[in-house]
């Protein structure tokens, strides 16, 4: 039994899933800090009130904090964007470039009877059994 689960821990899809989880954590802690320390500081200069926490209303003595839903989203919506533009955009650039075309090998040939397409290696046609040359 505990072998079994030590193939399973030491089996290359769980350590690479480990290290994922691992630096998506750290990958989260600095954008979070670029949202706060760079970019909702831009906004704060642009709109002149970059924190909505302070805004609620009750209803029968129950307090509703929709300013700091509304804090969440933006920051959810910035941290999003700046995913998408600093790693995503870049990412997709990066692996096109690096993609080389693959040539595309032909595995048929047309008959030149029926002109239906048949295997490279066929020697007659499985349509209008006609010789095929090799």
């Amino acid at each position: 039994m505990l072998k079994g689960f030590r193939d399973f821990v030491v089996r290359g899809n769980v350590v690479d899933l480990a290290v994922g989880v691992v630096m998506g954590a750290a990958f989260g802690t600095v954008v979070s800090a670029l949202v706060k320390d760079l970019i909702t500081p831009i906004i704060a200069a642009l709109v002149k009130k970059p924190d909505f926490s302070g805004f609620s209303f009750e209803v029968n003595g129950a307090k509703f904090l929709y300013g700091d839903f509304a804090n969440a989203v933006i920051s959810f919506l910035l941290i999003a964007a700046s995913i998408y533009f600093f790693v995503v955009v870049p990412v997709n650039s990066l692996m096109s470039r690096l993609k080389k075309e693959q040539p595309v090998v032909p595995d048929k040939k047309k008959c030149p009877e029926c002109k239906s397409e048949v295997a490279l290696d066929a020697r007659r046609c499985a349509f209008c059994t006609s010789t095929l040359s090799a």
